[in-house]
Order: structure tokens, then sequence, then C-alpha cells
């Protein structure tokens, strides 16, 4: 492998909800001027970067000890669960100090520098604010569990939930203290930095003397503690506001525009759900209505089928750097033979291997722009094919499982992510087998578009050929993705298992290709710390504002909204879509989960009888119509991330105006395997439902 696709794909992140490649951040502080606290961020990170590996690790043990043993662990899904918290709640100091946060940063790339500042300030107001709140309730539930020792009930009876309460504390603590230096840091004005220096002494003596009244008993702190609160009681806007008696339009109108209005200004995501879940908790229900947003945090970190995120993310980083998309891609060269087009439909068929690999698509697009877009353009491919070809192949992670978007999708929609797997395989096989067929009958039509291997074999005078130790990465790599694919659609294990056992599988590939090195680990630790840090700080912040939204009684109001359209079951769900694409022009894709999901699938499984449908089946096949439209998004100018993940590693006379011509037949492409879903849903519920051997 080259010297500069190394170093590219080092420094190419592997998922792009919320990383903006249409631009760099000068702001990130270098390590020269580094700060106390952006030290023990900095440290803190790079150590939990390795409980993901040691997580799978316990994960892999409790398979063999359970299968081949016979012998089942009781204390594994605790210690996993007490890992993978961790790695998530601590890991928000690095991914703060590091500005990985998941933004919608359009209109904020716009502004001038001078209205960046200004959006920047606020974002970081704003942060502290909601974590101040979140914590002020938050923090004393953690003492109250520790000082019970409040334990799982479990057979291994481990104390989980005092830890995950306790984590998500110090996470935010961490989160919090961050966000000040880089707030202090924002500043140039020495009254500025005072002003900023004395809100975070005030809130250090906050939750000092809240610790040591709670925790301690200390009195004169628990005195101290107990005017905050009466303060905060005296303060209380819900009584004035009366928000009870504004209709329930109104109010869900008043929350949706609020976190319109917030995301626009370029701020965290996260940061966006968590204050207006805390401002409608407050206005609603007054100081106690924190509670509901700390509880709904908190209750997010219990989700076991969570854990399979980091498993495959971590299994796609090891790969990917230790060059095995390089591997697949040379060997499917080899094997194409004398068919014109051959390396296009190549490129296909490796898009749809890393898809299995990885479940995110930025790092494949990164990828197959490092290594097909050059050799295509070599070859003399025409470029608008080659460079359509590769951001549609490499948005098919969205789609073929273990596609990331739909863990996040079935937690949502509480639906079987083993079931979404299933039923993504054949519909983004089918995609897959249109863009080649596409490409195959547009250079047959036209020749002059794509050589043949022999042409290109004549014209260079170089015969292609693989190393055994690469050849042997390849089979391993597709023999690993298989076993995990296998035990998920067979049954043998869940999802979270598979996981594991497949980025364990990855370091043996690594090993074999010669990539087991100190670099390419800690690389894929790191990388992987930042990237599901990033989605689960957003799902932390989602899961809250989703929670309060339906507890005000936004959900209700929204499903009745679309049941009285008067619309046919098709026609309602076709509106659903038109919505997801109106969202996706300027929203990422996580957060559109969260907002949509559980006003939709409510629906759909309302409207499945009419749909001749059961409702487990119409909450799965909805998902695949979602994941499929997200996909749409994912190419759809004028802000499609695909796009811009090209370009940023595209060759330099590839302008982004030719990249969005070029998508524009693939797109073509993913709307009429839209409306096939749509109209025969079998298409996605025929293999989950043979594998099941009956209706899921």
């Amino acid at each position: 492998m080259s010297g500069d696709y190394q170093e590219k794909l080092a420094d190419a992140p592997l998922e792009v909800a919320g990383d903006d490649p249409r631009h760099e951040e000068d702001s990130v502080v270098t390590r020269a001027d580094y700060t106390p606290v952006d030290h023990f961020s900095h440290v803190l990170g790079i150590g939990i970067s390795c409980f993901y590996l040691i997580a799978a690790l316990v994960t892999l043990f409790e398979v063999f000890s359970r299968y081949l043993l016979n012998a089942p662990t009781y204390w594994a899904f605790e210690t996993v669960m007490m890992l993978c918290a961790a790695a998530w709640m601590l890991s928000s100091g690095f991914i703060t100090l590091k500005q990985r946060h998941i933004a919608i940063t359009v209109f904020h790339v716009l502004a001038s520098p001078r209205q960046r500042w200004w959006l920047d300030l606020f974002a970081m107001i704003v942060g502290v604010i909601a974590l101040y709140m979140l914590l002020s309730d938050a923090s004393i539930r953690a003492y109250d569990s520790i000082a019970r020792l409040e334990k799982s009930g479990s057979a291994f009876n481990s104390p989980l939930p005092m830890m995950l309460k306790s984590l998500m504390v110090a996470g935010a603590f961490i989160y919090l203290a961050q966000l000040l230096v880089n707030l202090h840091r924002h500043f140039k004005s020495r009254l500025a930095q005072w002003v900023v220096r004395a809100a975070a002494a005030y809130i250090a003596f906050y939750f000092l003397v809240t610790m040591l009244g709670h925790a301690f008993d200390v009195s004169w702190a628990a005195a101290i503690s107990d005017q905050f609160s009466a303060i905060g009681k005296a303060l209380d806007p819900s009584k004035a506001l009366n928000m009870r008696a504004i209709d329930l339009g109104t109010v869900s109108i008043i929350m949706v525009l609020l976190l319109i209005a917030l995301m626009m200004t370029g701020m965290p995501l996260g940061i966006v759900t968590l204050i207006v879940s805390v401002i409608m908790a407050i206005a609603f229900f007054g100081p106690r209505g924190l509670f509901l947003v700390s509880s709904n945090a908190v209750g997010l970190l219990e989700h076991y089928s969570l854990v399979a995120v980091p498993f495959f993310v971590l299994m796609a980083s090891v790969l990917e750097r230790a060059g095995i998309a390089e591997d697949l891609f040379d060997a499917m060269s080899i094997f194409a033979g004398k068919l014109r087009g051959g390396v296009a439909v190549q490129t296909t068929v490796v898009a749809v291997i890393l898809a299995a690999m990885s479940g995110v698509m930025g790092g494949e697009i990164v990828m197959l722009g490092l290594v097909a877009l050059p050799q295509m353009f070599r070859l003399g491919y025409d470029r608008k094919l080659s460079i359509g070809l590769i951001c549609a192949a490499g948005a098919l992670a969205t789609l073929i499982p273990p596609s990331i978007i739909m863990i996040v999708y079935g937690l949502s929609a509480e639906v079987g992510i083993g079931d979404l797997f299933m039923a993504g395989a054949v519909p983004g096989l089918m995609l897959a087998v249109f863009y080649a067929s596409y490409v195959l009958i547009r250079v047959n039509l036209n020749p002059s578009l794509a050589p043949t291997a022999a042409e290109v074999a004549a014209a260079t005078g170089q015969e292609q050929k693989l190393s055994s130790e690469r050849l042997m990465a390849v089979f391993l790599c597709i023999l690993l993705i298989g076993a995990v694919m296998g035990s998920i659609y067979g049954g043998v294990a869940s999802v979270t298992e598979a996981a594991a056992v497949g980025c364990i599988g990855s370091l043996f590939v690594a090993a074999v290709r010669n990539k087991f090195n100190w670099s390419v680990i800690t690389a894929a630790l790191l990388g992987s710390m930042s990237t599901v840090g990033t989605i689960i700080w957003l799902v932390l912040g989602a899961v809250s504002f989703v929670g309060i939204f339906n507890l005000v009684g936004g959900g209700d109001f929204m499903r009745s909204l679309f049941l009285d359209l008067g619309l046919s079951a098709l026609g309602t769900v076709l509106v659903m879509m038109l919505i997801l694409m109106v969202l996706g022009t300027f929203m990422e894709w996580i957060a559109i989960v969260f907002i949509t999901v559980p006003v939709f699938a409510p629906v759909v499984m309302e409207l499945a009888p009419e749909l001749g449908l059961s409702p487990d089946q119409a909450k799965v096949w909805f998902g695949i119509l979602f994941v499929m439209n997200i996909q749409i998004y994912f190419l759809s100018p004028p802000f499609g991330p695909a796009c811009f993940w090209l370009k940023s590693v595209a060759p330099k006379d590839v302008t982004l105006q030719e990249i969005f011509i070029s998508v524009l037949p693939f797109i073509v492409l993913q709307i009429i395997g839209l409306l096939l879903v749509l109209r025969y849903p079998q298409i996605a519920l025929w293999l989950p439902e043979f594998l099941a051997g009956g209706p899921l």
C-alpha cells in the first residue's frame, strides 16, 4: 500500500455523522497550549479507548463458555455493559477537546468568521447551561444510588445501576469542565475570561456542597444546598407559563421549531436535544421535571444492543487500517477478467464486502475514493460514471448489514436488530445489482466509457499480482464477514456477540496482513472511541428529547395528525418518505431517526392491517424504507454527505459540481429501489421470514 494512501486513510474518520468534510476546524487546540483539563481529557480518552477491546474479549469468552463448554457466565453481560458505558461517557472530554461532536455545519460554514465566533460562543454557553441543568438532578440521583449501593438484582447482582448513574454523572462533569475550558479559550478579553472563571467557580461550589450535603451528610453543606433548591423552586416558571393549557399542536410546533432553530446554529446536536428537553421539562413540570430528563438519559446506558455499535466500528477500523480494502480491490481486479467495465463491477462487489465489514459510510467512501477512483481514471473509465458509482456503492453501507443506522433505528422503534439486518440484505444486494447492471449497459452501449482488462494490460504492459499473505488476508476477511453475518442470520449468536467475534477476528486478519502493530491498533481504538462517543452523546440527548416530547403528548398529536390526513395507508407512508427527504436536505441522519421514528413507527404499525402486514412486519418493512430514504439523502445535492466525503479525497480536478451531476443517475436507481420495496414489502421481509421459518 502506498504511503500516501496510508496517510490519508489514517487521517480520515470512519463515521460521517457530524464531521463535515467541507472544512477543517482551525480552532482545535495544539498540545503545547493544553491546560490541565485538556491533558486530563486527552489522556483519559486514550486510556478508555481500550475498553471496547476488553469488552469484546469478555463477550468472546462468554460465547466460548456458553456454546463450547456449556457453562454460561453470570458476570460477562454486566461487565461488558460497565466497560462500554465507561467508554461512552468518559469519552466526552476527548471529543469536546477535539471538537468531534455531531453538528449541522452547513450554515455555520457559510457564515463570516465573526458570525462563526458568535455562533460558537452561543453553542458553548447553551452547552454549559444544558449540562449544568442535567447534572443538578442526575448528580443527586447518583449520590443516592451510591448510598444505597444499588444493585442489578441479577444472578451476578453487581452494582451495575449505581455504576451507570455514576458514569453518566462523571462523563457529564468532564464534558462540562472541558466546555468551560473551551469557552475560556474562546475569549481574548481578560474581563470575559474572568467571567468564565467566576461561572466555573460557582458551578464547582454548587456541586461540591451538593455532594457534601447529599453524599456525606455535612450539615452546613446540606443547608446551602437546600437554599439553592429553594431558589430554584421560587424561580419555577411552570406556573406562570401554564403550558398544560396550550393545545398539543402548538406545543409540538414550539418544540420542533426550537429544535430546528438551535440545530441551524451549528451547535452539537446532543446539546440541542438536551437543552430543548430541559426547557420543556421545566416549562411543564418545574425543577422536578429535570428528573425525567436525567432518568431518560441513564436509561439509554442500559440498552445492551448499543454495545454492538463500538464492536462493529472497531472491526471496520482495524480492517480498513490494515489495508484490507486495497487487497480486496486488487483481488477483484484479477478476477474481473475480460469483462468490459469489469473494474466498475468489481468496485461494486468490493463496496458490498466493505459494507459488510463496516456498517458506516464515511470510511467506505474514503477508501473507494482513495483506491478505486484514481485507478478507474488511470484505466480510462468515464469520469462521471466512476464518480457516481463510487458515491452510490459507498452508500450501500447504510443498508447492507451490519448497518449502524439500522441499530439506531431498531433502538428507537423497538425492533429486533437481527430482523432489520436480515431484511436489509436483499434490498442492499438489489441496489448493488442495479448499479452494476447500469454500468454494464452503459459501457456496452458506448465502449469508449470503459476498457476491458485485456485492453488495459496491452496499454500498460503490466500484469497485476497479489502476494500470498494479501490473498490469505482477503480470504480470511470474507470468511470473517460470512461467519459474523451467518451467525446472526442463523440465530446462533446475538448481534452483539457476533460483533464481538468480528472485532477480535479482525485482529487476526490484520496479523495475517502483517499489520498487527501498535500504530494500527491504537489508531483504530482511538478512532472508534471518538466515533462512538459522538454518536452516544447525541443519542443521549435525543432519547431525553423524545421522552419529554411523548410525555407532554407531542407523539400522540403527531400520530393523530398523520392518521387524520384522509389518505390510504400507502399514501400516508409515501408522505412520511417525502418528509424524510425534506429533512435530509438540512439535518443529520441520527437526528432524523430520533425525531421522526418515534412518531412514524407507531403510525405504520396502526396502518399494518390496511397494508396487509402484521405490526411486526410493518415496523421491519418501514425500517428498510427509512434506511433506503436516508441512503438517497446521503447522495442528494446540495448537502449529500457522500458527495462531500468523496470530494475530500478525490483528485483536485474533481469539482463538487461534477460529483453532484455524476450521482444523479444513481439517485434515480435508488428511488426505483425504494419504490419497489414500498410496493412489494416481501423484497425486504422474505429473508427474515424464511430464516425464522414463518411470518415475523
